[in-house]
């Protein structure tokens, strides 16, 4: 991150789909806590391709962990705009400190054994995101409402990093298997987000690309606002 660059210009460059969602929040403050909670998420997420072995990973994933915890002790936030972002947001420390934890699998050579494992993963990563940002734009928020969309936008997210070299899903599953099995996660999540309320909406909307994501193909950016603007109107995925 630049010097001059700010969380929201970060959180666009690297995380273009939730921030897009973004823009569909309202409410200034609500949307800046959401990006620095994607923004946190963005640290985490690129500690296991940036170190050269898996000590120094669990060094830097140990400094997030450890930052949100002096935040839930009530001690004063580390000089970095992230943590000094979230330290005003309202959101829950020792959640965002369970996801740095979770990250410990990204420094693990071998991929998850299984279907249950790799989604174990993803509820404690991208299903974690998403809880939190939902109940940041509405307290009400039930976390089962969010749990099929974040399913399926993580392994939608997953494939792809997989089509790039890093691996955190089983390596016995097809192209096929994926899709089937992102298919499954949106039909659940169709029957979920009946429960999630209206505010809420743009923190599982990214969802709306993952069959695109889950077929090998990357959305042009007009494509993308599209899905997006139907799917945040409509309450849909």
């Amino acid at each position: 991150m630049a010097d001059t660059e700010t969380l929201d210009d970060l959180v666009r460059r690297v995380d273009p789909d939730r921030w897009l969602a973004s823009r569909f929040i309202a409410d200034v403050k609500a949307r800046a806590d959401v990006i620095a909670l994607y923004a946190f998420n963005y640290e985490l997420a690129r500690v296991a391709g940036g170190v050269s072995n898996a000590l120094m990973g669990e060094i830097r994933l140990t400094w997030w962990r450890e930052a949100m915890e002096e935040l839930a002790a009530g001690k004063t936030p580390r000089k970095h705009p992230n943590v000094e972002a979230i330290a005003g947001s309202g959101v829950d420390p020792l959640a965002l400190a369970a996801m740095a934890e979770a990250r410990f699998a990204d420094l693990d050579d071998a991929p998850p054994a299984d279907e249950g494992r790799a989604l174990a993963y993803v509820d404690a990563t991208a299903g974690a995101l998403a809880v939190l940002a939902a109940r940041r734009l509405d307290p009400a928020s039930d976390p089962h409402a969010v749990k099929g969309a974040a399913r399926a936008y993580g392994l939608a997210g997953l494939w792809r990093l997989k089509l790039s070299g890093r691996s955190r899903l089983p390596e016995d599953w097809t192209p096929s298997d994926l899709g089937r099995r992102v298919a499954d996660q949106l039909k659940a999540a169709r029957r979920e987000l009946k429960g999630l309320p209206v505010a809420a909406f743009p923190a599982v909307a990214p969802a709306a690309l993952a069959s695109a994501y889950a077929r090998g193909r990357d959305p042009s950016e007009l494509e993308k606002k599209a899905r997006l603007t139907w799917s945040v109107a409509t309450g849909l995925l």
